[in-house]
C-alpha cells in the first residue's frame, strides 16, 4: 500500500479529530439505542417519552400484538409483530433510533475520510464501519486508531526532518 504524503498530514489530523468525535457520539447513541430496544422488545415493553400526560420524562407501555413472539427482537422480518405505543408526547425512543441512524452516516463519512487519507486496505474500512453497529466497538476503535495515527505521523515527521537536515546537524 502506498503511504500518505507528508503534505496530507494536516488533513489527516483534522480527519482524526472528526473521526474521534463521530465515533464517541455514535458509540453513545448505539448504547442508548440498545437500551431502548431492550426496553421495548423484551417483556418489559416500555418506551421513553418527554412531555404529554405522564409529565416531563416518563415511560409508557407498549402493547405487543397477537402475532408477536418472544423471538421478535431477533428476527423481526419473520413475523407480522405490531407494537403499539401507549404514550403521548415526544417519543424519545424513536428520536434515539433516528438520531443514531444520522450520526452513523456522519460516522461512516469520518471512517471513509480517515481510511482514504491513511491509505489503509479495504478490510480496515469495514472494521471501522462496524464500530457504529457493534456496541462498544467504536470506543475501542477510536482509541486504537488515534494512537496508531498519532504514532505514525510522529514517526514519519521525525524521519522527514532527519532526512532533510544538513549532514553536519544529524
Amino acid at each position: 500500500m502506498p503511504e500518505p504524503k507528508v503534505a496530507s498530514f494536516p488533513a489527516i489530523r483534522g480527519a482524526l479529530k472528526f473521526y474521534q468525535i463521530a465515533s464517541i457520539i455514535t458509540g453513545v447513541m448505539l448504547l442508548l439505542l440498545l437500551t431502548e430496544m431492550v426496553l421495548k422488545y423484551t417483556p418489559i415493553h416500555l418506551e421513553l417519552f418527554a412531555g404529554g400526560s405522564g409529565g416531563p420524562l416518563w415511560f409508557a407501555g407498549v402493547l405487543a400484538g397477537p402475532d408477536c413472539q418472544w423471538w421478535s427482537l431477533f428476527a423481526p422480518m419473520t413475523n407480522s409483530c405490531e407494537m403499539t405505543s401507549l404514550g403521548d408526547g415526544f417519543n424519545i425512543s424513536l428520536f434515539i433510533l433516528v438520531a443514531h441512524g444520522w450520526f452513523y452516516v456522519a460516522y461512516l463519512f469520518a471512517c471513509f475520510r480517515m481510511w482514504s487519507l491513511m491509505r489503509w486496505p479495504f478490510p480496515r474500512f469495514i472494521l471501522l464501519a462496524l464500530g457504529g453497529v457493534i456496541p462498544l466497538l467504536s470506543f475501542f476503535m477510536e482509541a486504537i486508531v488515534a494512537r496508531e495515527v498519532k504514532t505514525y505521523l510522529a514517526t514519519r515527521e521525525a524521519a522527514e526532518a532527519s532526512a532533510t537536515a544538513p549532514e553536519g546537524v544529524r
